[in-house]
C-alpha cells in the first residue's frame, strides 16, 4: 500500500474530527481509526508508536479539563460541582480568574472540546503507525528531493544518538563516575556529539561519492515560473485550509484550496527537472490506494458538509445539560473509514528463521 494513501486516510479523518464536537462521533471516528490500525498495522518499530500518541491524546484531555477547573469556562452554568478558593487578581487580568465555581456545563464544554483534539492527535498517530513517515518521504517529487534525503538522515541517526547516550552512561556507571548533572551531561555530550560529527562526515562522503545533490541546468523562464507556482499554491494550501478550519471560511476554503494544490503540484513538477534521478523499488499507487484515500476523503467530506447544514447536531449544546444525539447519516459516513481495513492488502509479518533439521550421527 502507497504511504501517501494513509497519510490522506488519516488526515482526512482528523479534519472530520475538526468539524464536529459531538462525542458519539469522535468516539466512533476513535473506533474506527483504531479498527484500521489493528487489523493493517505492520510488525514495524515505528508502527509501536501508536500507544504513545493515545497517551499523549488522554495527556490533552485531562490538561484540558484541569484549565477549566483552575482557570474557569466562559460557558454560564447553573450545576456547581464544586467551589474552589479563588485568587484575586490585579485590574489588567480582568477576564482571567483562578479557582472559584466550577460547573457541569464548563466541564461538559471542555470534555467536548479536548476529545476533538484528542481524536486529531489520535488520526495523526494511525497515519504514522500505518506508514513509516520515511516511506512517505521516498514518494516526494523531484523538487523535494534534498529536503527528503535530509530528514531521512536525521530520521536514522536519532536512534544511533539515543543509543549512544545509553552507552557511554552505562559505561560511567560500570566505572563508578556520575552519569548525571551537569558533569555527568558534559563528559557524556561531548563524545556523543563527536561520533555524530565523524558519522555524519563519513556520510557525508558517502553520499558525494555516489552523486547525491547533482543538478540539471534549468532555463530561468522556468525557474522563475516554478518558484511563483510553488509559492502562491503554498499560500492557496493554507488560506484554503484555513477556510475549512473556520465556520466563516466555508464558501471560499475548498476552491482556493484545490487551486493552490493545483499549483503547487505544477511548480513542484515543473522543479523536478533539477533533480534527474531513480528510486529503488517506489511505491505504486493502484487501485487500492485510491479506495483507502478515497474513503478518508468521503469522510471528511460528509461532514463538512453536515456541519453546514445541521449546526446543532455536530455540535451540540450544554446549555441546558442533555445528552447528546448520534446523527445518522454522519454516523454511517464515518463507517466508511473502515473500508481500509477490507481492501488493504495484510500487513507483511517477519521472517521468523527455520531451526536447522537434525541430522542423524553415525553410530
Amino acid at each position: 500500500m502507497h504511504a501517501g494513501a494513509w497519510w490522506v486516510w488519516a488526515l482526512a479523518l482528523g479534519t472530520a474530527a475538526t468539524r464536529t464536537t459531538n462525542p458519539l462521533l469522535l468516539a466512533l471516528l476513535l473506533t474506527v481509526s483504531a479498527y484500521v490500525v489493528a487489523a493493517c498495522r505492520p510488525d514495524t518499530p515505528s508502527a509501536r508508536s501508536y500507544t504513545a500518541f493515545l497517551r499523549l491524546a488522554l495527556a490533552v484531555l485531562l490538561v484540558r479539563l484541569a484549565f477549566a477547573v483552575v482557570l474557569g469556562s466562559p460557558i454560564p452554568g447553573t450545576h456547581v460541582v464544586v467551589t474552589l478558593p479563588e485568587v484575586p487578581l490585579p485590574h489588567w487580568a480582568q477576564g482571567i480568574r483562578l479557582g472559584g465555581r466550577v460547573t457541569a456545563e464548563g466541564l461538559v464544554f471542555a470534555l467536548y472540546d479536548g476529545l476533538k483534539l484528542a481524536t486529531l492527535l489520535v488520526c495523526v498517530g494511525a497515519a504514522n503507525a500505518l506508514a513509516a513517515p520515511a516511506r512517505l518521504l521516498k514518494s516526494l517529487p523531484g523538487a523535494l528531493y534534498e529536503t527528503g534525503v535530509a530528514v531521512v538522515v536525521a530520521l536514522t541517526f536519532a536512534p544511533h544518538l539515543v543509543a549512544d547516550v545509553r552507552r557511554l552512561r552505562a559505561a560511567r556507571r560500570l566505572r563508578g563516575r556520575p552519569d548525571r548533572g551537569l558533569r555527568g551531561l558534559l563528559q557524556v555530550g561531548l563524545p556523543v556529539l563527536e561520533s555524530a560529527l565523524e558519522r555524519s562526515v563519513a556520510l557525508a562522503a558517502a553520499m558525494d561519492a555516489r552523486g547525491y545533490g547533482r543538478t540539471a541546468e534549468v532555463p530561468p523562464a522556468v525557474r522563475r515560473t516554478t518558484g511563483a507556482l510553488t509559492l502562491g499554491g503554498l499560500l492557496g494550501v493554507c488560506a484554503g485550509t484555513y477556510g475549512l478550519l473556520t465556520a466563516e471560511g466555508g464558501t471560499y476554503g475548498p476552491p482556493v484550496l484545490l487551486a493552490g494544490l493545483v499549483a503547487a503540484l505544477a511548480g513542484l513538477r515543473l522543479g523536478g527537472r533539477r533533480s534527474p534521478r531513480t528510486r529503488y523499488r517506489p511505491d505504486t499507487w493502484n487501485a487500492r490506494a485510491c479506495l483507502v484515500a478515497g474513503s478518508g476523503g468521503a469522510v471528511a467530506a460528509v461532514l463538512a458538509l453536515a456541519a453546514a447544514r445541521d449546526p446543532e447536531a455536530l455540535h451540540p449544546g450544554v446549555v441546558p445539560l442533555a445528552a447528546p444525539g448520534l446523527p445518522l447519516w454522519p454516523a454511517a459516513a464515518v463507517l466508511v473509514g473502515l473500508l481500509p481495513a477490507f481492501v488493504a492488502p495484510p500487513p507483511e509479518q517477519p521472517a521468523v528463521p527455520q531451526e536447522p533439521a537434525p541430522t542423524e550421527e553415525p553410530s
